[in-house]
């Protein structure tokens, strides 16, 4: 029987489709901007406000969702307060999202089952709320950038100057960070807690080292992304292992072929090279004969 026959593989592509797009695209951004462990981070924070729905009784997608966004909006405070130490926000925020989560979980005995699929992601675990939630913001995502794609671009690559520019840089990060914790919550369920940045990271890995501009850059990450992401779903049906390890596997696959790919072309170019100049050489070195033969 045909996967697609399964209306949770229906949804779980859907879904992949979805963060397969903003994902990459937010991972760009950060990865430009020094913020790579952003995405490690809120996904901690995230798996806290999932235990913290389970124990009060609320909907954890929803309860993981607004904390990670909370964890976002702490994380931009905390890096203004810490301007020397960017990596300080980060470390405080993970520790304390992942000390508070293993807290929750204790609380209840029967959580630490319902919880492999939030750490390792599900397939199954789509549902039609986290997957009308995961598309809403997908589209709020694909908004933000396109309309905000100047000012972003500007604060990506020099706050400062971006700010002596007339950018609202401090409405601008806080909203990107309120976009990454929304992100991160959103792609639980496709890949987990555990490895939810690799969505954002690996894609756009790769995307930057090919890619020749910063538009370039964005439209390959969001491809490798998306191909990441559905040969990783099929391969996880077909061979039943968790999505979450197959999708972070194929998209780590793809960076090692990519730079393979690059550094066998940077061989082959200098070989070219230095070909081309060794045949300049000798045929200079040759009319250097001729002339010399002439004047004798």
């Amino acid at each position: 029987m045909a996967m697609f026959e399964y209306e949770f593989m229906q949804r779980a592509f859907w879904a992949g489709a979805c963060i397969g797009i903003i994902a990459p695209m937010l991972g760009v951004y950060l990865m430009l901007r020094r913020q790579a462990l952003m995405a490690d981070t809120l996904s901690h924070v995230s798996l806290a406000g999932v235990a913290l729905g389970s124990v009060l009784g609320l909907n954890p997608v929803v309860c993981g969702f607004v904390v990670a966004v909370i964890g976002g909006i702490l994380v931009e405070q905390l890096r203004r307060t810490y301007r020397t130490y960017s990596e300080v926000p980060v470390a405080i925020i993970m520790t304390s999202g992942l000390a508070l989560a293993i807290v929750l979980m204790s609380f209840r005995n029967n959580l630490n089952k319902s919880f492999s699929s939030y750490l390792f992601g599900s397939i199954v675990a789509v549902s039609d709320i986290q997957l009308w939630l995961i598309a809403g913001v997908a589209l709020v995502g694909v908004g933000y950038f396109f309309v905000l794609r100047r000012p972003l671009y500007n604060l990506t690559f020099d706050e400062e100057t971006a700010q002596i520019g007339g950018v609202r840089v401090r409405g601008l990060t806080f909203s990107f960070a309120v976009l990454t914790g929304m992100t991160v919550a959103a792609a639980m369920p496709i890949v987990g807690v555990l490895l939810v940045s690799s969505l954002m990271v690996l894609p756009a890995s790769l995307a930057l080292r090919l890619a020749k501009g910063f538009t370039a850059a964005i439209v390959m990450a969001v491809i490798i992304g998306l191909m990441g992401i559905f040969s990783g779903l099929t391969a996880s049906y077909y061979i039943n292992t968790p999505p979450g390890g197959t999708i972070a596997l194929t998209l780590l696959i793809f960076l090692l072929v990519g730079i393979a790919f690059q550094r066998l072309r940077l061989v082959l170019h200098k070989r070219r090279a230095r070909t081309s100049w060794e045949k300049v050489l000798n045929e200079q070195e040759y009319q250097n004969k001729g002339e010399s033969h002439f004047e004798i």
